[in-house]
């Protein structure tokens, strides 16, 4: 993906802006040529012909204006709408990746690369055109001055080159410095997300303090390279402007020079003498446009990188689909180990950053076991033994290094997106209840879903009693994360929305963990109903929830080392036993 496809859209309201633009710095030019020639012809005392340029140089003022004006407001127009297009396509793109890239990588880098980064590159290519018409508009006036006198004019030009390639120098130092900046900021923009969300628990940790040091510490960092970036530029642009400051000086000593010998006119000195602050502009246009380049390699490069599949994997389907999905579940030889990523460093021929992913140990190896259509089974073991991860293999959320995962004895990597995400349901542990209403939240997985059948979910969930003292029903809105309900409410919510799309597999993942006793025999009542209809597979935090399961499998350190039901391990496996008896005490 490119900028090009977005700008390509809307190509002739490209070019009107940049026509516009273009006529409003010409006129510029044109009208600071006139105003200077006007000043020539008053010196030289011919009054009638000065006040005929005056007037063509207000003309071309206003004319400048107006195309100004319109070349603005084509740029908020069409610069939003852009922006809109290229923030929506990234983050459909961001569905489209692995879980493994959000694990691996900070929210505030997808935040920044979604949301600001295509701001940026927008707004960066609006003041280059703006830069290089003005650019254009000063030649012109070089070009005057060259025609006036050939030698200031050669003088200019040598300066420029000069200034050229100081500013080459100057974008490399910036991009450098830029993309540090991006980085660090990434991290702080995610740790401040992090501390927002999570003030509950910092008030009641009494984590204040230590919080406080933490982002201390890491916008202290972000400090550090900020002055960096800030500083070298500014250090950069100031010798810069010493250096046009210099010249500038110098070529109005040479033009008094130029005049004792001469070689040149009062009338002319009086045009060098004005235009000496516009040449100081042109410099400052030429910089800038620079400086914009680098700013727009670095955001093209980070949010483009989300299509880049050595830095984000995206999740791969195929294309079968299975008709009347039984839900029998397999796992054959699975090996399965979690990544991190590191940074490599950019080599001058790559255009953008990239990274290498290290794997840790692995959590399964030859892991294997088969569930049936329509029973209910169980995962039970210490944490870190690998049970949930088992439920994100099942529902194609991680894909395994070695081995198949199968859905009725087809490859899971073969199924369609269609066909896993219509047959299968994951409730995790931390539900992710949005900022919409209940009724709204229950419809996100069934538009078409009545009031009716939404009563009787929300009753199968254990949440009829709470939603009636709830001010508005059903229409209360449980704010951001459903932060407004409790941990329980969200558990349950997060059950009813799956209990509503109805799926052939349904995963639980720990889900009842929040939930008190009461709820908890409610909502077992509600899974005992799935029994014989449905595929379901439950990871257990609490071992009394799964008295009712058809079997369970006992993990430890990634191995199945037993199965059978409850009556079954408690009599014959120590360690389940023990765990059962813990829980109750």
């Amino acid at each position: 993906m490119k900028i090009t496809h977005y700008l390509k859209q809307h190509k002739y309201a490209i070019i009107f802006y940049i026509i516009s633009n273009t006529i409003g710095s010409f006129c510029a030019g044109a009208s600071t040529v006139l105003f200077s020639t006007f000043l020539s012809h008053i010196v030289a005392g011919e009054i009638s012909v000065g006040i005929n340029f005056l007037i063509f140089s207000a003309i071309t003022g206003i004319s400048c204006r107006i195309g100004w004006w319109i070349s603005y407001v084509l740029y908020f127009k069409y610069s939003n709408k852009i922006w809109l297009e290229i923030a929506r396509d990234l983050t459909m793109q961001s569905f489209k990746l692995s879980s493994s890239a959000f694990t691996e990588n900070t929210s505030g880098s997808f935040v920044q690369r979604i949301m600001d980064d295509p701001n940026n590159v927008l707004m960066m290519l609006s003041s280059i055109v703006e830069n290089i018409t003005e650019v254009l508009t000063g030649m012109i006036v070089i070009v005057y001055l060259f025609l006036l006198n050939y030698i200031i004019g050669i003088l200019y030009l040598v300066a420029l080159v000069l200034l050229f390639m100081f500013e080459i120098y100057r974008k490399k130092v910036g991009k450098k410095n830029k993309k540090e900046l991006k980085k660090v900021n990434d991290k702080s923009y995610s740790l401040v997300t992090e501390i927002i969300k999570s003030e509950k628990d910092i008030k009641a940790l009494d984590l204040d303090d230590k919080l406080y040091d933490i982002t201390n510490t890491g916008l202290g960092k972000l400090k550090k390279v900020r002055l960096k970036y800030d500083l070298t530029d500014t250090n950069l642009w100031c010798a810069r402007a010493l250096f046009v400051e210099l010249f500038g000086i110098f070529i109005l000593a040479f033009g008094l020079y130029m005049m004792d010998i001469n070689a040149l006119t009062i009338s002319a000195y009086v045009l060098l003498f004005s235009y000496r602050s516009n040449f100081s502009d042109l410099i400052w246009y030429v910089g800038s446009a620079f400086k914009n380049l680098s700013e727009i390699e670095v955001s093209l490069s980070r949010m483009f990188s989300l299509y880049n599949e050595n830095i984000y994997q995206s999740e791969k389907f195929g294309i079968k689909n299975i008709k009347n999905l039984k839900g029998k579940i397999e796992f054959r030889n699975i090996e399965y180990a979690y990544s991190e990523i590191e940074e490599v460093e950019q080599t001058k021929k790559q255009k953008q950053y990239s990274v290498k992913h290290i794997k840790q140990a692995p959590i399964f190896k030859n892991l294997s076991f088969v569930i049936e259509p329509n029973t209910t089974v169980a995962f039970v073991g210490k944490s870190g033994s690998g049970k949930s991860t088992i439920l994100s293999l099942i529902s194609k959320l991680n894909e395994v290094d070695k081995g198949k995962v199968l859905i009725d004895n087809v490859d899971i990597k073969k199924l369609s997106k269609k066909c896993l995400r219509d047959n299968i349901s994951l409730i995790n542990q931390f539900p992710y209840i949005f900022d919409m209403s209940i009724k709204e939240n229950l419809k996100l997985v069934k538009k078409g879903a009545t009031d009716e059948e939404i009563v009787e979910i929300l009753d199968n969930a254990c949440l009829t009693e709470d939603i009636a003292k709830m001010p508005k029903g059903v229409d209360t809105r449980v704010g951001e994360t459903g932060v407004k309900l409790s941990g329980g409410q969200r558990q349950r919510l997060a059950i009813a929305r799956a209990l509503l799309k109805q799926t052939k597999i349904i995963l639980f993942d720990e889900s009842t963990s929040s939930l008190d006793n009461f709820a908890q025999s409610h909502i077992q009542q509600s899974i005992d109903k799935l029994k014989g209809k449905q595929t379901v597979v439950i990871v257990a935090h609490r071992l009394s929830t799964i008295k009712n399961v058809d079997k369970i499998y006992f993990l430890e350190n990634g191995q199945i080392t037993d199965s059978g039901t409850f009556n079954e391990l408690f009599n014959k496996n120590e360690n389940f036993k023990k765990m059962f008896l813990v829980e109750n005490m």
